[in-house]
C-alpha cells in the first residue's frame, strides 16, 4: 500500500478542544479557584485543572491519591448541567465560524474551514478567532491544531495544549508527527505500547520505518496496516455534518461509598426511563442493549443483548437492561460499583423495519410511553415518577451530545 503524507494540500482542518473542561467550567465560575489545583469529584476525580494535572494527578483517580499528591487542592463536586451549557455555548461559536462541524464529545469538534479563506481569512485567522471568541463568549480556554486531515490535526491540538495554536503545513506532517512517542497514535493502548517497546520501537517515525509488513507480523495485519497509515499521515476521512447517531446513551456516577441491589437498579430504571424518551423524541429504535459498569478497582465490564425486531418501547429496553444488571450482580457485590452506563446501539429510523404483528393485542405499553412522554414535555421529567424513584436522590450523569 502506497502513501503519500496528506490528503489535501491545505491544512484547512481544525480540531478545537477544550482544556480541562470541567475544571475550567469550575474555575471560570469561581474566581477564588483561579490559578489553584482544583479536583472535580471527591470519590473519584473526573476532572482536573492543569495546576493538579502538573503535581501528577490523572483522571480517573480515586480522590484519597490524588489528594495525597495535591493536599492543597480544593475539591468541587461536578455540576454536569453547567458543563453541557457551556459546551453548547462553545459549538454555538463553532457553527457561526462554519456550517461544517462534527461533534466528537461535549468539549471538542471538527472544524473544516476549505474555501472561507476570501471570506474569513487563513485556516490559522479563523482558528485564532475560535480562541478569542469562546474565551471572550464563554470565558474558557480552548486549544486548536489545523492540520490537512482530522488525525493529524488531533496531535496537534494535544501537542499544543493547554490554550494554545499549533499549525502543521501542508507538507511538514511527517517532521511533526515521527518524533513523537507512538502512544500518540489512535489504536496505541498500554498493551500495544509495550508490545512495541519489547520491539525496540519508541517513535512514530521508528514505526514507519519498520514498514507495514514487519508492523503487521508484530501486530496483526489490521492493526499493522491502521498503525502504519497513520504513521504516514494518511487520513482519508472528512469533516461529517448531519449524520444521524448509531448510538444514544447515559451513565451515572455512584461515588465509591457501597450501594445495595435496590440502589443500583433504581439507577438503571431512572436511566432507561430517560434513554427511552430521548428515543422516541428522535423517532428511532434499537435492537441492541449495552450495560456498562465499572467497579471500585477501575476496572470495567461491558455486556450487551441483541433483540430480534427493533423497539422504542421503555419496558423491553428496562426488562433486557434488568436481565443484563442480573448476570452481572454477583461481580458487582464482590467488587462494589462507582459507575453504571446504559447504551441504545443498533438503532433504525421509526418505522423502517416491518415488525411482526402484535398477536397479543394492542400496544398499550406504546401507547402509555407515549403518554408520559407528553406529560414530561408539558410538564418537566419530574411530573411523572416512578414509585420506585421517589425519595432516592439522582446520580449526577455525564454531558451527552444532542440526539439528531
Amino acid at each position: 500500500m502506497k502513501i503519500e503524507s496528506g490528503e489535501r494540500r491545505q491544512a484547512s482542518i481544525l480540531h478545537a478542544d477544550l482544556d480541562s473542561f470541567y475544571a475550567s467550567v469550575e474555575q471560570r465560575d469561581d474566581p477564588s479557584l483561579r490559578g489553584r489545583p482544583v479536583l472535580v469529584g471527591g470519590g473519584v476525580v473526573v476532572a482536573a485543572s492543569y495546576e493538579a494535572k502538573a503535581l501528577g494527578v490523572r483522571c480517573p483517580m480515586p480522590g484519597h491519591e490524588a489528594r495525597a499528591l495535591v493536599p492543597r487542592a480544593v475539591t468541587v463536586p461536578p455540576r454536569f448541567a453547567a458543563y453541557t451549557q457551556a459546551g453548547r455555548e462553545v459549538f454555538d461559536v463553532f457553527h457561526d465560524i462554519t456550517p461544517l462541524v462534527e461533534p466528537i464529545s461535549v468539549d471538542e469538534a471538527f472544524l473544516d474551514v476549505g474555501g472561507l479563506e476570501k471570506i474569513s481569512g487563513t485556516p490559522v485567522v479563523i482558528a485564532t478567532r475560535v480562541r478569542e471568541r469562546v474565551r471572550e463568549q464563554v470565558g474558557l480556554p480552548i486549544t486548536v491544531g489545523i492540520a490537512t486531515n482530522k488525525f493529524v490535526a488531533k496531535v496537534a491540538s494535544a501537542a499544543g495544549k493547554p490554550d494554545g495554536l499549533l499549525h502543521i503545513p501542508a507538507g511538514g506532517e511527517i517532521d511533526f508527527l515521527h518524533p513523537l512517542p507512538v502512544r500518540s497514535l489512535w489504536g496505541v493502548g498500554a498493551k500495544t505500547e509495550a508490545r512495541l517497546h519489547d520491539a525496540g520501537i519508541e517513535t512514530v517515525g521508528q514505526m514507519a520505518s519498520l514498514g507495514e509488513e514487519h508492523l503487521s507480523s508484530l501486530l496483526g495485519r489490521g492493526t499493522g496496516r491502521h498503525l502504519y497509515a497513520l504513521a504516514m499521515a494518511h487520513d482519508p476521512r472528512r469533516v461529517t455534518t448531519g449524520k444521524r447517531r448509531s448510538s444514544i446513551g447515559a451513565q451515572r456516577a455512584l461515588g465509591r461509598r457501597a450501594k445495595s441491589a435496590a440502589d443500583i437498579e433504581a439507577t438503571l430504571i431512572a436511566i432507561v426511563d430517560d434513554l427511552g424518551r430521548r428515543l422516541r423524541a428522535a423517532h428511532r429504535e434499537t435492537r441492541t442493549i449495552v450495560l456498562r459498569l465499572r467497579f471500585h478497582d477501575f476496572e470495567r465490564i461491558t455486556r450487551s443483548r441483541t433483540l430480534g425486531e427493533p423497539t422504542d418501547g421503555t419496558e423491553v429496553v428496562l426488562a433486557v437492561a434488568r436481565g443484563l444488571l442480573d448476570e452481572a450482580m454477583p461481580q458487582i457485590r464482590d467488587r462494589g460499583c462507582t459507575l453504571i452506563g446504559l447504551s441504545l446501539t443498533n438503532l433504525s429510523d421509526h418505522g423502517a423495519v416491518q415488525l411482526a404483528i402484535p398477536f397479543g393485542g394492542d400496544d398499550h405499553a406504546g401507547e402509555l410511553d407515549v403518554a408520559i412522554d407528553s406529560v414530561s414535555t408539558r410538564f418537566g421529567k419530574g411530573a411523572v415518577t416512578r414509585g420506585v424513584l421517589v425519595g432516592r436522590r439522582a446520580m449526577p450523569e455525564t454531558p451527552k451530545l444532542p440526539d439528531r
